[in-house]
């Protein structure tokens, strides 16, 4: 397996880290691949522009920093206007469909979106968002088994939230495998 680079964009307070760990613990602690995170955010906490970098290998990763995202997440339009531009030409986008608007995508870019933040407030609990996307990423990607992001998720939320997050998780699950109700997307791999 080469390394395939992907990058979770979107506001502060939108789970946008948590997510790039819950992506990368499932495929390096639960799939026993090799995978890095690297972060970026405004000096903000909150409301201000993140994103988190991940890179998931079958060998050790070399240079942890990802330019040209071969998956893409944008949880705001805001982060993808900003990132889109980096997507490669034949990468798969997905996006928080109440939040973002597609426009001018590279050639050849598969797109999906899903409204995460509407899902969430089905639990009363919108900072749930960024766990259903993971488990629409679950879906809609084969680079990391369901399994172990579902494994990810429960080892990675706080104590006593894991039902509420496994219940978001598989809400984001099915609604992409709903959506693509064949067998998962595989992104091509490729070295970086």
């Amino acid at each position: 397996m080469s390394a395939t680079e992907i990058k979770i964009g979107g506001l502060g307070g939108q789970g946008v880290i948590l997510a790039g760990m819950i992506i990368g613990r499932g495929a390096s602690i639960y799939d026993n691949k090799y995978a890095t995170l690297t972060q970026a955010f405004g000096p903000e906490a909150r409301g201000s522009a993140c994103s988190a970098q991940i890179i998931v290998s079958g060998a050790p990763v070399a240079y942890p920093y990802v330019h040209h995202p071969h998956i893409l997440v944008v949880m705001s339009q805001e982060a993808y206007v900003r990132f889109v531009p980096e997507l490669v030409p034949d990468g798969l986008l997905l996006y928080e469909s109440d939040l973002v608007q597609p426009r001018n995508l590279p050639a050849g870019v598969t797109h999906y979106g899903i409204p995460s933040t509407r899902f969430a407030e089905e639990f009363k609990r919108p900072m749930v968002s960024n766990i259903v996307m993971v488990g629409f990423f679950g879906a809609m990607c084969s680079l990391v088994t369901v399994g172990a992001l579902r494994q990810s998720v429960e080892a990675s939320v706080p104590p006593g939230t894991e039902t509420l997050n496994l219940a978001a998780f598989d809400r984001g699950l099915q609604f992409g495998r709903d959506l693509f109700s064949h067998k998962p997307a595989t992104v091509a791999q490729r070295p970086t």
